[in-house]
């Protein structure tokens, strides 16, 4: 029979290991979906855009591919490790040169087949994220320059206009002179995105997405936001000194809350579009680019 510190011991040892056990279903309970989606942003339940569920599924499918393939080849690592050390008083040496072609096939196959596999799903993916075949509801301009982005709603005849953050480091800086993009929640909205100065990329991180601003050059995609919110978009470009500060705020509302924001530009006298030939001081007022 133990003695009764042992078995004093033994208890408190089984209680801490079941409250861990508890503790770790619990946070893994909470982290499933955040591991699920690769950590990637957002939530499987209520996805922020028409095509956040189909990059974080492109994104999962490809690391567990690179997790299988990393597990085969360690395991065939640490098995050659194990079985082909060298032995005790084995002083033998081994072979040098040693054919075996259809170990060789299966090299040249296998990583063929993988590739090709990765190809098909990643082409099929990004093949159906940059089409703008759909029918769009809404036309928005964005125009990257250093260091802030242009907003021109096309179909309504308005735009805005924004400044560089003033200190992304003091409370609240990150707001100051930011231009605020409205979106309509569940209206499909084709982009088209260009810049005034150098290569930018305007990126909305929850949106999993992000589209390069070239000069010279224009690009377009459509994405129709699915969750009303609130979310920071940013340049995903070095552009310069102040590429930090080229902050965005992304809200997506209800068609009534668009529509008073698009009346209330419309009330300062932003109406027109901001062209591309403006340098980055000038926010007058134009149309098609012309003053």
């Amino acid at each position: 029979m133990l003695p009764d510190h042992r078995r004093r011991s033994g208890r408190r040892r089984a209680i801490v290991g079941s409250g861990l056990a508890v503790a770790a279903t619990v946070l893994l309970s909470g982290c499933s979906d955040l591991l699920w989606r690769g950590f990637l942003p957002g939530n499987s339940a209520h996805e922020v855009t028409n095509q956040t569920g189909r990059i974080s599924a492109m994104w999962r499918g490809s690391w567990i591919a690179a997790l299988l393939v990393g597990i085969l080849v360690w395991g065939l690592i640490l098995w050659c490790v194990a079985v082909y050390r060298k032995r005790k008083d084995d002083d033998t040496l081994p072979v040098q040169l040693r054919y075996h072609v259809p170990l060789e096939v299966m090299y040249v196959v296998l990583p063929i087949v993988m590739i090709g596999v990765l190809f098909y799903f990643t082409n099929r993916d990004t093949t159906a994220i940059l089409a703008t075949d759909k029918p769009a509801d809404l036309h928005i301009q964005v125009i990257g320059k250093q260091w802030s982005w242009d907003v021109n709603y096309l179909d309504d005849g308005v735009y805005d206009s924004g400044v560089q953050a003033v200190d992304v480091a003091k409370p609240g800086g990150l707001d100051d002179g930011v231009v605020t993009l409205y979106l309509p929640v569940n209206e499909n909205v084709q982009f088209t995105v260009n810049s005034r100065d150098v290569a930018h990329s305007f990126w909305v991180p929850a949106f999993l997405f992000k589209m390069d601003a070239i000069p010279g050059h224009t690009n377009t995609f459509q994405v129709t936001p699915t969750a009303i919110g609130k979310y920071r978009g940013k340049c995903a470009e070095l552009c310069g000194d102040y590429h930090a500060k080229m902050i965005f705020n992304v809200e997506v509302v209800s068609k009534a809350d668009y529509d008073a924001h698009i009346a209330a530009l419309r009330a300062a006298g932003q109406t027109g579009q901001l062209g591309l030939d403006q340098s980055r001081e000038q926010t007058v007022t134009t149309i098609g680019g012309q003053g």
